[in-house]
């Protein structure tokens, strides 16, 4: 099946994953994860990407970006993964693919689920056990973004910046979304999104970008035989 075009139009926000080959480790040590940090800034600010959120786990990288035109966010991928790899590679005495082929890609309402997946990204070290609030995880943007923490990064979107007139009013406001854990519901639809290279947004910003893009922005409709299965799986669950 040939790949999908990415998605992109002028202002689009894109939620980016990419994961270690079989969920290996990515990161060994405290080296590997400013070294690629220091990578990523690099590629952002020559291919012309913001960046609005992130989190290096162990074995994964999200992002939260905004390209500044179509081929941005895969010419910042490739720089960084052709960097990073071959320097790993050679601290680790390893060789071979590092990451589970190319990264994914979902597209993101900016509206409706910026600050959602802003915490979604944020609140990864928390869901996995690794501590207690976001604010201790150090390898994350979240004590730029609820702290005003230097994070040379970082590039607040549009409508972080919107919360409030002043900085720290509007770190007050965003550390305020972090009250709570994200609802099963929410979880689920960033995930589905992601995984499948969708739209995350509502039906006429879903439609919208399909007319935008000249591509599909959400899975076609199970048939019956599928969705029979689909049923029998959940009842499985």
């Amino acid at each position: 099946m040939p790949r999908l075009p990415r998605f992109y139009f002028p202002g689009a926000v894109l939620h980016v994953i990419q994961r270690g080959n079989d969920r290996a480790a990515v990161f060994v040590g405290t080296d590997d994860r400013r070294l690629y940090l220091r990578f990523l800034e690099h590629a952002a600010r020559t291919h012309g990407v913001a960046i609005h959120a992130y989190v290096l786990m162990d074995n994964h990288v999200h992002l939260l970006a905004s390209p500044n035109h179509p081929m941005a966010v895969p010419r910042m991928m490739q720089s960084v993964g052709r960097r990073y790899v071959g320097r790993f590679n050679s601290v680790h005495d390893r060789s071979g693919t590092l990451w589970e082929g190319r990264y994914k890609a979902a597209l993101v309402e900016s509206e409706a689920y910026l600050f959602t997946c802003h915490r979604y990204i944020e609140l990864n070290p928390v869901r996995a056990g690794v501590v207690a609030s976001p604010g201790e995880y150090r390898w994350s943007s979240h004590r730029a973004n609820a702290y005003g923490a230097y994070d040379s990064i970082v590039s607040p979107h549009p409508m972080f910046v919107a919360l409030a007139e002043r900085a720290d009013e509007r770190h007050d406001l965003y550390r305020h979304l972090f009250g709570e854990p994200l609802a099963e519901n929410a979880l689920k639809e960033i995930r589905d999104a992601t995984q499948f290279e969708w739209v995350l947004g509502n039906e006429a910003f879903r439609q919208g970008a399909a007319r935008w893009t000249g591509r599909r922005a959400e899975r076609l409709p199970l048939g019956r035989r599928k969705r029979q299965q689909a049923q029998a799986r959940n009842l499985n669950l």
